[in-house]
């Protein structure tokens, strides 16, 4: 919701904040994610969670794979996936549950690809330095950057995922040395989006679209988008510009939460800044379109009322959006 110092928005920029896989190797699909469980299988309640787990870990991956984000990827069914699925399901002419019914499981699967692949971490990965974020605001802004707490942090972001499912994927792993073989999911490789015509927003659903000039869906996003205090601003504004790895200026004059003591600072780029690694700004004054240090909040807490994204989500849209685009604020 404050105005920020801004950079000059440039590819560079981005892919050093979310840099992109290097050479990966597909994996084999295991089995319990190709299909199904069948009708009489043995009632094993630690198979059967497994099961669960693998197909919506599939299924998210493939749904990112189709520019319509579960958000975090964690292989838990949620409400950013339960939307993902809606809207993928109409725009297949599928029946709209929001459920991983097998009509959406076998027309997901029309994508063949591996939802996991093989990496080898490399030093970039590893390197840091990592250290802890602080909760205040006066401490963040003492920090020289903002960068990652930790080597799980870095390639959740990276690999769209949870930290917490990247350690699950390669429990006995080293993720703290180059050179190591580690599983991730199958997120990079897509053909990049065309610019969008339209950006459109929607409260209610907790969604954010980009449409090309027919008013076609090229991508979907879930967001945070206001709260009580600080309702989403409904209504058509446009995009002022767009800053990569933006400083911060807060101001607690702006915030009815602001901690007493609290005064204006200037908070330091990085992923775990408060808006993350891109700041779209719209005409509607303090208010923008933004990452967020903590992407498995996205779509289920409450901002300050700017349409915040998960830091890849954010870089995602920022390279098919530009200055003078429309953007649409609706319940």
């Amino acid at each position: 919701m404050s105005k920020f110092h801004a950079l000059s928005l440039v590819a560079a920029a981005l892919l050093g904040a979310l840099p992109l896989a290097h050479a990966q190797q597909a994996v084999p699909a295991p089995a319990q994610a190709r299909a199904p469980a069948q009708a009489g299988a043995p009632a094993d309640p630690a198979a059967a969670k497994q099961a669960e787990f693998e197909r919506n870990l599939r299924a998210q991956v493939l749904l990112d794979r189709a520019n319509l984000s579960p958000g975090e990827i964690d292989g838990a069914y949620g409400s950013n996936m339960r939307q993902a699925l809606s809207t993928f399901q109409a725009t297949r002419k599928l029946p709209v549950t929001g459920k991983l019914d097998d009509a959406t499981w076998n027309a997901l699967n029309a994508d063949n690809s591996p939802h996991l692949v093989s990496y080898t971490l490399v030093e970039a990965d590893v390197a840091g330095p990592f250290r802890p974020v602080p909760e205040d605001m006066m401490d963040k802004a003492k920090l020289p950057a903002l960068g990652y707490a930790s080597v799980t942090e870095g390639l959740g972001e990276k690999f769209h995922a949870s930290p917490a499912l990247i350690e699950r994927l390669n429990q006995g792993k080293n993720l703290s040395r180059a050179g190591e073989q580690i599983l991730v999911p199958n997120v990079h490789g897509k053909t990049p989006l065309p610019k969008a015509s339209k950006v459109v927003v929607k409260d209610g659903a907790k969604t954010l679209q980009l449409l090309d000039a027919a008013g076609a869906l090229l991508a979907q996003y879930p967001v945070s988008t206001g709260s009580a205090n600080d309702p989403l601003p409904i209504g058509t504004w446009k995009i002022n510009g767009v800053h990569a790895n933006p400083t911060y200026h807060y101001n607690p004059k702006l915030f009815w939460d602001a901690e007493p003591g609290d005064k204006k600072a200037k908070v330091p780029p990085g992923p775990n800044n408060p808006v993350g690694v891109v700041w779209i700004d719209l005409s509607k004054e303090h208010y923008g379109i933004h990452g967020t240090p903590v992407p498995g909040h996205v779509g289920k807490t409450e901002s300050h009322g700017c349409i915040r994204l998960t830091n890849w989500s954010a870089a995602e849209v920022a390279g098919a959006v530009g200055a003078g685009l429309e953007v649409v604020l609706e319940n």
